[in-house]
């Protein structure tokens, strides 16, 4: 009876604290309508991308030696211009990556070649068709035309993923030489998911554009 009594009390409790929340959210939204509505959204939007880029870390983590060493030792890279930085030598491409080697035996190191380049741009590519649902319909509320905006979103996709191929070739190869797989694995998730994360936002407001809700009633 206690634990019941204890339950029921604790609940009550939660119940509470979440109307005085929305209580309290409703006056800031109803005095700060435009300010509200940011909030709202990078609050939305950042939960939602944070949830993608754990997706992203696992995927980046687990594929590539479930593709093996056949991949991860083939090169695929374009264009190559051969650089050094750090005192480590390395090719660097927009599209593809390194293989990665031990300096000392020689032997393939998973993390780098064609295997990981499949392996990013898979869950590069099954992030956004999770995050992209979840942005249009409740962080952004859009009723715009979905096809319109999958477009778009998807030739946004291309270009972001361009850019964070081409800025993770040039510090990856330094970090695989200092640092443990795992910790290169975070490093090229949270660094590529939080520069993903800058643009697509402002992408998010261009192909969900304010007033699509009043339009879509209205019609």
């Amino acid at each position: 009876m206690a634990e019941k009594g204890n339950k029921a009390a604790n609940t009550t409790a939660a119940g509470g604290i979440r109307e005085k929340w929305m209580a309290g959210w409703k006056r800031f939204e109803s005095g700060h309508p435009k300010l509200a509505k940011w909030v709202y959204q990078i609050f939305y939007f950042f939960v939602f991308s944070m949830g993608v880029t754990i997706f992203q870390y696992l995927v980046f983590t687990f594929m590539p030696h479930l593709l093996g060493e056949g991949l991860a030792g083939t090169e695929f890279m374009w264009p190559q211009v051969d650089m050094e930085l750090f005192g480590v030598p390395f090719t660097w491409s927009l599209l593809g990556y390194e293989v990665l080697t031990d300096t000392s035996t020689g032997a393939v190191l998973i993390g780098g070649g064609l295997g990981y380049f499949i392996s990013y741009e898979v869950g590069s590519f099954l992030a956004q068709c999770i995050n992209f649902p979840l942005q249009r319909n409740i962080t952004f509320k859009s009723k715009g035309n979905p096809v319109y905006q999958a477009v778009w979103y998807f030739i946004a996709w291309v270009v972001i993923s361009l850019i964070c191929n081409g800025f993770n070739n040039l510090w990856m190869p330094i970090a695989a030489v200092y640092v443990s797989p795992a910790v290169y694995n975070i490093l090229v998730t949270f660094i590529t998911g939080g520069v993903s994360m800058i643009i697509f936002f402002f992408v998010f407001k261009i192909i969900f554009p304010e007033g699509e809700t009043e339009k879509h009633r209205e019609l």
